[in-house]
């Protein structure tokens, strides 16, 4: 099944929301190199209330980026010259929005390295427009949500900093590590409930929103790159695992 076809958009920035709308429409970056998929994709999320701004290639997105604020980026994996996986990597390397993968790659090991790189959600194609639009709603939820929960700023445990507003986790020398969203939410859930065993699929929901299908082992991939993060600054063992029933954050937590 494939994209429906849909008006095409009469400019490459689509708009269309409600004339009696209060708050700002969400904005999306669509990284797409098919243009006939790309308009079609853009279209639906435009009559669903998003601002959408469209990029064929890496440095077009690159160049959105720069001009416009966005919320989410729908990021296809085969682009001409630079591919999606690098530039998702650079991306997830600095704060920002979450980002959605597109790939017609099915296999397991596409799914892990387009997490590994920093992808909040991976999708194979095709991908109905229902879907699409539940994928970005549930990744705009979960940064929305976080924002509500956490009217703290920041906690600290066993020597490290987790600022919120930066997205920043400071060790205990100094050094900043940049979380990816996802590694942010799990991090955040754990530090939330100390020393209790958080259940995995909390954890799932978290990072896949009601209504999306999860992938199993995403929430395995996000623990063991935070975990590599965390360990390489400290010799304790921070992030335990309960084998088949979930997740511990083993220190006192202290919110700022």
């Amino acid at each position: 099944m494939t994209l429906l076809a849909r008006p095409r958009a009469s400019c490459n920035l689509a708009v269309m929301t409600s004339e009696t709308s209060t708050s700002p429409a969400p904005a999306v970056l669509l990284v797409e190199d098919d243009g006939e998929l790309r308009t079609e994709m853009a279209a639906y999320l435009a009559s669903n209330g998003y601002v959408v701004h469209e990029a064929g290639d890496a440095a077009a997105a690159r160049h959105a980026l720069a001009e416009h604020s966005v919320q989410a980026i729908v990021l296809d994996v085969n682009l001409p010259g630079e591919d999606g996986l690098s530039l998702c990597r650079a991306l997830s390397d600095q704060p920002g929005p979450p980002i959605l993968m597109l790939s017609a790659l099915g296999e397991a090991v596409d799914r892990i390295l387009g997490l590994e790189l920093g992808a909040d959600d991976y999708v194979v194609k095709p991908i109905t427009p229902r879907e699409l639009l539940a994928r970005v709603r549930a990744l705009l939820r979960r940064r929305s949500t976080q924002a509500v929960a956490a009217p703290h700023n920041s906690y600290r445990f066993a020597g490290f900093r987790l600022d919120l507003a930066a997205r920043q986790l400071l060790a205990p020398n100094g050094m900043a590590l940049l979380l990816t969203p996802g590694e942010l939410s799990i991090l955040t859930a754990l530090l939330d409930r100390p020393q209790a065993v958080v259940p995995r699929e909390d954890l799932m929901r978290l990072l896949r929103g009601e209504g999306a299908e999860a992938l199993g082992r995403s929430v395995d991939l996000h623990i063991s790159r935070l975990r590599r993060k965390i360990q390489d600054q400290t010799d304790d063992e921070i992030i335990r695992t309960y084998r088949g029933v979930g997740y511990t954050l083993n220190a006192r937590v202290v919110v700022e």
